[in-house]
């Protein structure tokens, strides 16, 4: 029970005795540093219903907690702030409660309660992975992780886009270009394989295009008439008519493309449970469309093509079907979240990882499938992202100017190299010691870097920013988490002898205030689907750890009793770093 859960009822009987009135809401807040205390009671919204002046209020709530709840040793009220100082008893029994709890700050998940799937990744089948995919990957995965810790059940899943034009002029330019170049013969992965011939496409396209314009062609002309695209487009109606040397081209090309992706969702550290497919999904939602005429949410025009008007809501008519009968993207979504809820019938609600470019769609989507009177329509959130840019500038993926998702975990790895040769402090350690480090650090510090930040702010990816062993980066918080390793490995006693302390140092307190916050803010960041709030609480406690060690003697204490609980207490910070990270997907190193 966390200290503001202990008072909260306390406080209310209390208002309740002294002021005749009744209070459903307390506002808490942490204790400035200059004040001595532990929680602060916000003491403002109480002038509303008490004809009192704040000191007035203070003093009395504060005597009546210390004369009623053993918890409460002392209080200071300042302003309109109620300061309250709480027994170090309350904290040492804290921790005996959670120190030899493996699954701190983790619920259990109930049985009987909905699931929540969460889509991330859902890559076109042209390219490899870039940058931008891997914010969305790490977003995604870490948000599902957060959510099985608040005690959700998850499924992760991808819809992968292997179907339309983009797919056709890859396919196209290997056929023109390519001279029966595999994976295999060419050493390339299949995905990058692939993403050449994208790359080639377009380079071909363009200079189809300037030969047209040389010969009196208008630019808007020359791009409809240049024979690649003409080409790209007929292979994309023969595909959908199931011309079987397209079919098998396309089979062949995007398994070349799904095998570079597994070797990249694996070397990131994110999986799924279930994979969607473009191809399979883009007649899905058709028959719906019936439905809703027939419920009068949607309405047909005299060509045949079906809107829905979400004017009254403040948006505009939406097409879901036009008047040659094809479906559009916003109907195959519809289709595609009713699918999979009867896919899987315990989900109760979705999260959709896409950058915020398609806030707009989302909120037609979810619209759309509310009026349709889907009652999981009503848990439906949008995880909008901002872009990440390099120093460099923004990325094209057809012109081959992508910062490709491999190339960065590489680099990474390499300056991770850079950095830890350039400290020294890797002595005894065997090559494949230090290249599994190299990674570990290179890897932390790129996905710390990108989930510390509130998801919805562009970010501005600075690799040599990130690999700092200083300030809040992955590394600086790795080398903490070893650091307690080292301090565990050292201890010549027998760690587990229960030890009872009736005082605590002041540092002492405040880490397991610290501590005591991680329940909470699991909560938090399933509630706002933000790792953003698990890396940077993580970031507070190293720092709150990092004063403790600076500040008092942990293994040359000679009391045994003050020794053994310094030595479980950084074992506990230890585990709540780990466990922590873990959610974001980083792994941390026994040493460093």
């Amino acid at each position: 029970m966390s200290i503001a859960t202990l008072l909260t009822l306390p406080i209310q009987k209390a208002i309740t005795v002294l002021f005749d009135v009744t209070v459903d809401k307390t506002e808490f807040q942490a204790t400035r540093k200059e004040f001595e205390g532990d929680i602060t009671l916000v003491l403002f919204p109480l002038l509303k219903l008490i004809k009192s002046n704040p000191a007035e209020i203070g003093n009395k709530l504060g005597n009546f907690l210390v004369e009623n709840i053993e918890e409460v040793k002392g209080f200071n009220v300042v302003s309109g702030f109620l300061n309250i100082v709480i027994a170090d008893a309350y904290y040492t029994t804290f921790f005996n409660t959670i120190k030899k709890d493996s699954q701190f700050g983790f619920v259990s998940s109930n049985p009987n309660e909905k699931a929540v799937m969460v889509e991330y990744s859902s890559p076109n089948t042209n390219k490899p992975l870039h940058l931008g995919h891997v914010r969305n990957n790490l977003l995604g995965y870490s948000v599902a992780e957060i959510c099985k810790a608040a005690g959700k059940k998850v499924y992760k899943v991808q819809i992968i886009n292997d179907r339309g034009i983009h797919i056709c002029k890859s396919m196209l330019a290997w056929q023109k270009f390519g001279n029966g170049e595999t994976p295999q013969s060419s050493g390339l992965k299949g995905d990058k394989l692939v993403g050449k011939y994208y790359v080639a496409f377009d380079k071909a396209y363009k200079e189809e295009i300037n030969q047209l314009i040389t010969q009196g062609k208008t630019e808007d002309e020359a791009k409809k008439e240049a024979p690649m695209i003409q080409e790209a487009q007929q292979m994309l109606l023969d595909w959908e008519a199931g011309k079987p040397e397209v079919v098998a081209l396309w089979k062949t090309m995007n398994q070349w493309v799904y095998d570079g992706f597994a070797q990249t969702y694996q070397n990131l550290g994110v999986d799924f449970d279930a994979y969607y497919y473009e191809s399979n999904t883009y007649l899905l939602g058709k028959e719906v469309v019936q439905i809703g005429l027939d419920k009068g949410v949607f309405e047909k025009d005299p060509d045949g093509s079906v809107w829905i008007d979400l004017t009254a809501e403040g948006l505009d008519r939406k097409i879901v079907l036009r008047s040659d009968g094809t479906a559009v993207y916003m109907t195959q979504d519809i289709g595609t979240a009713i699918q999979r809820v009867k896919d899987f019938p315990d989900v109760g609600g979705m999260v959709y990882t896409v950058g915020n470019e398609q806030d707009y769609h989302f909120k037609v989507l979810f619209l759309i499938l509310k009026k349709l009177g889907f009652d999981w329509s009503e848990n439906l959130f949008h995880l909008s992202y901002g872009m990440v840019d390099l120093p460099s500038g923004k990325m094209k993926s057809r012109e081959g100017t992508v910062v490709d998702a491999d190339d960065l975990m590489e680099d990474m790895t390499q300056t991770a190299k850079e950095l830890a040769e350039a400290l020294g402090k890797l002595e005894g350690y065997s090559d494949a010691e230090k290249n599994q480090l190299y990674q570990m650090i290179g890897l932390g510090a790129l996905k710390y870097y990108i989930l510390k930040v509130d998801p919805k702010k562009r970010i501005l990816f600075n690799p040599e920013e990130s690999v700092d062993f200083a300030g809040n980066t992955g590394p600086f918080i790795q080398y903490t988490f070893a650091r307690i390793q080292s301090i565990l490995r050292k201890a010549e006693f027998d760690i587990e002898t229960p030890s009872t302390l009736s005082e605590l140092h002041p540092k002492e307190k405040e880490l397991l205030k610290q501590l005591e916050l991680y329940p909470e803010v699991i909560q938090n960041a399933a509630q706002n689907h933000s790792p953003a709030l698990i890396a940077n609480y993580t970031y507070d406690l190293v720092k709150e750890y990092n004063s403790f060690y600076q500040t008092v003697s942990i293994l040359g204490e000679e009391d045994l009793q003050k020794k053994t609980f310094r030595v479980q207490l950084s074992k506990k910070v230890g585990e709540t770093i780990k466990s922590s990270f873990g959610l974001l997907g980083i792994e941390v190193p026994q040493r460093m």
